[in-house]
């Protein structure tokens, strides 16, 4: 265990190798992101506004390529408020108009008025730019996890500061 510390060039590499890891995850999210044509390409459901069809810790895929049809009447977005930071997951329930600038109004399935007072002051409805994209799949409860890390701040600390004694710490 102390001999790895004491090898300065197997402490670089397992250094290299933990950064090596961390820059492949972030280049994998890019990817998703140029792909999915989201800022955002997966995202969890932090609440049970969408239950039975989504609970609360699932894990959504999105896409937002609409190059041959438009955002229809029925499916599941996921779209930002200007102000707040968290995107909202919400199926699209009317639609005014046609092109990017159709006014949409989306509902959460368990809620039971729409999303009105979830806007931003003065905004009625959302457009076409501000969804991050639509729900394609999904793997139920996977994201837990985040919703976890995010309520217990603490708990990121305490799994970055073991993950990072694993990498230094290994033998090759």
């Amino acid at each position: 265990m102390l001999s790895a510390l004491g090898n300065p060039r197997q402490a670089a590499a397992q250094i290299l190798n933990f950064g090596l890891i961390l820059s492949t995850a972030f280049m994998m999210w890019k990817g998703l992101s140029v792909i999915a044509d989201s800022p955002s390409p997966i995202v969890v459901v932090l609440s049970g506004s969408m239950e039975p069809a989504f609970q609360r810790g699932d894990l959504l895929f999105l896409w937002n390529r609409n190059f041959f049809e438009e955002t229809k009447v029925g499916e599941i977005v996921v779209y930002n408020v200007k102000g707040k930071d968290i995107p909202i997951v919400h199926r699209l329930v009317r639609k005014f108009g046609l092109g990017p600038k159709a006014k949409l109004l989306t509902k959460g399935d368990n809620n039971p008025t729409d999303d009105t007072e979830l806007y931003a002051r003065g905004q009625d409805f959302i457009e076409r730019e501000d969804i991050i994209g639509s729900v394609v799949a999904y793997i139920p409860f996977v994201g837990y996890v985040t919703i976890l890390l995010s309520e217990h701040p603490w708990l990121k600390t305490v799994m970055l500061g073991i993950m990072g004694l694993v990498v230094v710490l290994q033998r090759e």
